[in-house]
């Protein structure tokens, strides 16, 4: 239903002799049958131990070893402090940058400086509406509205009316997205609710102090996995009958969905974002390809219910879903 159709497509936009072709490095020491050589960054926004940045970087390192690449992985949630590290990558000459932009005016300074300095940037996850004014070749992620429309519509069929959406990094302009389009297609009432992802325990007694105060709440969606389980106690804890949703997909949350837990899963691959990040910029390194023509390439939404969740849980235990 949600799945999009990808065509590659070859593009010789405006770009540097060093930013064009490049002969692979056969002498460097990479460990992959392409051994391209070429010197990637991946900086993003994600906390670190986040259970969702692990495998983001978990695919990114995959993409790196399969193609003999030398490949870096940085990140702060702080956008100062990402920029930094972007300005930082861009100072060692990279041959090429992905960087997720959670917060993409802190970020559009950093890297448009990569831009002008030929040094070819793919966004991944988060800021797709700004890469492409800001120089990116490309932006690998879900579509955070076709996403939220997906939970909203969903939630709906389920009987859904009065529904808390908790968002759990301030000034996520992708989180803030995924509720504005899940309350649109609930066509019910939709609140926010801030809370800290660094701080879970916190974050269990907010959701479940707000279901206490309004026993009307019959929805709540979470955006991140690791909320959700924490959601989850929280909804037992208040004795609610709510039904729970998530975005982003974990072990634990899979067994959830198992159980009847969670209601379902939205699950936007980011293994295959971090992977294709890398391998993207391989590609536009040797050959001059851009995989969408510049515009976002979709790893998502994918619905994790009771169906497939049992398939899905081997797959995350082992830090790939």
């Amino acid at each position: 239903m949600f799945a999009a159709l990808l065509v590659p497509v070859l593009a010789l936009g405006a770009c540097s002799d060093d930013n064009a072709v490049n002969k692979p490095d056969n002498n460097t020491q990479g460990g992959g049958a392409g051994k391209y050589g070429y010197k990637i960054a991946v900086v993003t926004h994600g906390a670190s131990g986040d259970a969702f940045w692990s495998i983001v970087k978990a695919g990114a390192e995959k993409a790196g070893s399969d193609l003999g690449l030398n490949l870096t992985y940085a990140s702060d949630g702080d956008p100062q402090k990402q920029a930094q590290l972007i300005d930082a990558a861009v100072n060692q000459k990279v041959d090429g940058l992905v960087v997720s932009m959670a917060n993409p005016g802190a970020l559009k300074a950093s890297v448009q400086k990569a831009v002008a300095a030929g040094i070819p940037v793919i966004t991944i996850n988060s800021g797709g509406s700004d890469s492409k004014a800001f120089g990116a070749l490309s932006h690998v992620g879900q579509d955070e509205s076709v996403a939220g429309n997906a939970v909203g519509t969903t939630l709906k069929a389920a009987g859904v009316k009065n529904a808390i959406c908790v968002i759990h990094e301030a000034g996520n302009v992708g989180l803030e997205q995924r509720c504005a389009a899940a309350k649109t297609a609930l066509g019910g009432t939709m609140t926010n609710l801030q809370v800290d992802n660094n701080n879970l325990p916190a974050a269990q007694a907010t959701i479940k102090a707000k279901l206490q105060t309004d026993p009307s709440i019959d929805g709540v969606v979470t955006l991140g996995g690791q909320v959700a389980v924490v959601a989850s106690n929280a909804i037992g804890e208040a004795a609610s009958t709510a039904k729970l949703a998530t975005f982003d997909l974990n072990a634990d949350v899979a067994k959830a969905v198992q159980s009847g837990k969670i209601l379902f899963a939205v699950d936007q691959q980011p293994y295959l974002q971090g992977y294709l990040g890398v391998q993207m910029l391989a590609l536009y390194k040797s050959n001059l390809n851009v995989l969408g023509g510049g515009q976002t390439v979709l790893t998502g939404p994918t619905l994790v219910t009771k169906d497939n969740a049992a398939q899905i849980e081997k797959l995350a235990a082992a830090g790939t879903r």
